[in-house]
């Protein structure tokens, strides 16, 4: 079984969550098990997203995951979505993500963030030395990635005479990763497909997509605007069950991204938490960047967002406590878009 020929491409974004009462190294072997699953169902691609400092997540390396999950898999494309280039040196991003492709061909993804990903201490810890750049150099550090991704460092480039290795034929695709207009102009700039987190700030979606469609600059990599929105989905058989499995991710989400942000829960411990007012409202005003449901209702709902879009693929993010729910969510989302 597989999405069904013509429709709406899906593909995975994992943030490796923790539950509360597991571990890491099972949170770890459940996202094998998911991205095994994601390839059997017909999903495209399998995304890891980096974060640190977070003890419910446990996506703290994903060039890590990538190299095992590409291992455990045959066909599905694999990548980081995305590495958060701040805290790396773009040669030792671009050798990394080469040798990856030199392992796997042609199924190696490389998106790239501007992001910290964690709070400000932890984005020092992670600072390469005290001469590291600041956030207005991302663009020429993405410049830089690709120079070596692709071997095209101008001749007048400090590091024109250096190579990335290893040698091999192609090279993994880039992609910019991004929530605001920033992240839509630099992947236009660069003629680079552009994935955008809608679960991030889903009000912008259609306005940046636009942008980034009407500015793109077309490249040898990506002669044509491509889009995947990344959206986050909790799929259920019903309505009820899809309400009663979000409740975990709406009080974790209350919590500031970082060590403060503590356990993924339970629905049963989610649900006991006392919440102030202030937090009940805010945990309204999160619902409209994740869409809970059963099946039919939330597709309906992603197809018509994709043609608000014109998005080519979506990238779905699903957390909830039990990864037998979870797993069961991108099962019953894929079943959907195969009917």
């Amino acid at each position: 079984m597989g999405v069904r020929a013509g429709a709406l491409p899906l593909s995975v974004l994992d943030q490796v969550p923790v539950p509360a009462g597991s571990s890491s190294v099972e949170a770890l072997a459940a996202s094998v098990r998911l991205a095994q699953a994601a390839e059997r169902l017909g999903y495209r691609r399998y995304w890891v997203a980096e974060h640190h400092n977070t003890a419910s997540l446990a996506s703290s390396a994903p060039e890590v995951l990538v190299a095992h999950v590409a291992a455990c898999t045959s066909s599905i494309r694999v990548g980081a979505g995305g590495v958060l280039l701040s805290h790396y040196s773009p040669l030792k991003v671009a050798e990394v993500f080469r040798t990856l492709h030199a392992l796997h061909p042609d199924r190696i993804d490389l998106g790239v963030g501007r992001a910290a990903g964690t709070d400000e201490m932890t984005a020092a810890a992670l600072a390469s030395g005290p001469g590291a750049l600041g956030d207005e150099h991302h663009g020429d550090q993405v410049a830089t990635l690709l120079g070596f991704v692709h071997d095209r460092l101008s001749a007048d480039h400090p590091f024109a005479r250096v190579l990335a290795a290893p040698r091999s034929t192609g090279a993994p695709e880039v992609w910019i990763l991004g929530s605001s207009s920033y992240g839509s102009s630099l992947a236009a700039n660069l003629g680079l497909p552009f994935a955008f987190a809608h679960f991030v700030a889903p009000d912008f979606s259609s306005q940046l997509v636009a942008s980034y469609r009407r500015r793109f600059r077309p490249s040898r990599v990506c002669p044509v605007p491509r889009v995947a929105l990344g959206v986050a989905v909790v799929c259920a058989d019903t309505d009820a069950e899809a309400e009663r499995l979000a409740l975990s991710q709406d009080v974790w989400r209350l919590r500031p991204e970082g060590v403060e942000r503590g356990p993924l829960l339970s629905v049963e411990d989610a649900a006991a938490q006392p919440l102030s007012a202030l937090e009940r409202v805010q945990l309204a005003q999160q619902r409209n960047r994740r869409l809970v449901g059963a099946p039919d209702r939330v597709r309906v709902v992603l197809e018509e967002l994709s043609r608000r879009t014109a998005a080519d693929e979506l990238a779905v993010l699903t957390i909830c406590h039990d990864p037998g729910a979870r797993l069961r969510s991108y099962e019953l989302l894929a079943e959907a878009f195969a009917s």
